[in-house]
């Protein structure tokens, strides 16, 4: 079953995206980073340019030619095929439809009260589904 990794009270979620991507690709790890509209997209996959001085972290936009072969994935939809399903970070206010094709799953949740408060939506349905979950509170 998915596991899903609550992140709340992000202040900057590209930038916090952005870390959480160098630290999982570090690891090894493949994501599909989930925008909330083509602009956080943009904002992303400049983000992941510059995210650290010596770090490089290999992404591109989801239909790149080099999507196939990228272990970061920055898209504005989850309507595509990916080439993994292994972690999920979902920057937007709603529930991602293809949820359960991922192992895990990080919902990015902000200190704005409405993302705040999607966010708890949810958390809530997905603890009725009885998705194991997780949640880490920034400081």
């Amino acid at each position: 079953m998915t596991r899903i990794d609550f992140h709340t009270n992000i202040g900057d979620k590209v930038s916090y995206t952005c870390r959480l991507a160098r630290k999982a690709y570090g690891a090894r790890g493949k994501l599909v980073l989930l925008a909330a509209d083509a602009a956080q997209a943009a904002a992303l996959n400049a983000g992941l340019w510059t995210v650290g001085e010596t770090d490089f972290l290999p992404h591109a936009l989801a239909g790149d030619a080099l999507a196939p072969h990228s272990p970061i994935i920055v898209t504005d939809t989850l309507d595509a095929e990916f080439p993994h399903y292994d972690m999920l970070v979902n920057l937007t206010q709603t529930t991602p439809g293809a949820l359960d094709r991922f192992q895990r799953v990080f919902e990015i949740i902000s200190t704005d009260e409405q993302d705040a408060a999607a966010g708890r939506r949810r958390y809530a349905a997905y603890k009725k589904q009885d998705y194991p979950l997780t949640h880490f509170v920034a400081s």
